[in-house]
């Protein structure tokens, strides 16, 4: 009985070690396989293009960028008149000129809002800017694509020079579509699809006395933007607008823009010559008759800082 007794023990302790080694290797396994997920996940991480742009705008148009959560940015855009008249207002320096005092915040890495101000027709504006894709360093995904969108408001009381009957008349919208690369470290390029809507149109009597639109109330352009770095802080920027829409009267010109961004810690500095003379973008789309082959060129630049919380 004992014989018996001792045998089936060590038949036990056989089983009981049998066991033991078998969770072992498959313990040792699962490690195996969880350290190959592990170092597969971080070999399938995301690095995504650093800084395509120094900033969320270049010259009269927005970029792909968008600042990451928790930061607080307040921009100056300001622009002179007209430099044809030569010495006379000293290239536009003494003549009118429109400024915008703007600001904005993230809410989220890919999602900015922000206001402004402006002196052309007392114009108040929102605007919104999301980070749809962003361009990888391994070229998965080759581009960025962010939209942008920009309500604006006309605050000037009622006269008979301005003809408003309802709020909305007051309104002009603005939305565009970026698709930007980051070619090398020196040279970016961005295109974008751009739409604006304006509720209310400049009018004429015609022979029969009944009011015309001068313009149709939507408009198509397209736009080309990019930069090159001259230096680790410096760059050559440029900018290009064509209308795409016909209108019964006053088309709109293309704009032409040469500048320099000139980057500091929490600061851009831009400064240009350019068409558009106008400090919110439906505007310059929509309204803008200087035109570059008569010489009708403004110098503006833009000034940005930037806080993170």
């Amino acid at each position: 009985m004992k014989k018996n007794i001792f045998h089936i023990t060590v038949k036990n302790i056989r089983l009981l070690l049998f066991l033991l080694v078998a969770i072992g290797v498959n313990t040792v396994e699962l490690v195996a396989q969880d350290s190959t997920a592990v170092s597969e996940t971080v070999v399938k991480k995301k690095s995504y293009a650093r800084n395509t742009f120094e900033g969320n705008f270049l010259i009269d148009n927005q970029t792909v960028m968008v600042p990451i959560k928790g930061t607080f940015e307040f921009d100056i855009y300001h622009r002179f008149a007209t430099t044809d008249k030569g010495f006379t207002d000293l290239f536009g320096l003494f003549g009118s000129a429109n400024m915008r005092l703007g600001f904005s915040y993230s809410l989220l890495d890919n999602l900015q809002v922000g206001f402004g101000a402006n002196n052309y027709n007392m114009q108040v504006d929102l605007n919104a800017k999301l980070g749809l894709v962003k361009q990888t360093r391994d070229n998965a995904i080759p581009v960025s694509v962010t939209l942008f969108g920009d309500i604006a408001m006309d605050t000037r009381a009622k006269s008979s020079v301005l003809p408003i009957i309802n709020t909305t008349d007051r309104l002009s919208y603005f939305s565009q579509v970026m698709v930007a690369r980051k070619i090398s470290e020196k040279f970016s390029i961005q295109a974008s699809l751009n739409y604006t809507h304006f509720n209310n149109v400049e009018g004429y009597l015609d022979d029969k006395n009944v009011v015309q639109p001068k313009m149709k109330n939507d408009h198509i352009s397209y736009s080309l933007t990019s930069r090159y770095k001259i230096s680790p802080k410096t760059s050559i920027i440029f900018n290009y607008e064509q209308p795409l829409t016909t209108h019964y009267m006053n088309n709109p010109k293309p704009n032409l823009s040469l500048g320099l961004d000139m980057k500091s810690s929490g600061h851009d500095f831009q400064v240009f010559f350019g068409n558009y003379g106008y400090t919110v973008p439906q505007n310059n789309s929509f309204l803008n008759q200087n035109d570059f082959t008569k010489g009708q060129y403004v110098i503006g630049f833009n000034m940005s800082r930037l806080w993170n919380f």
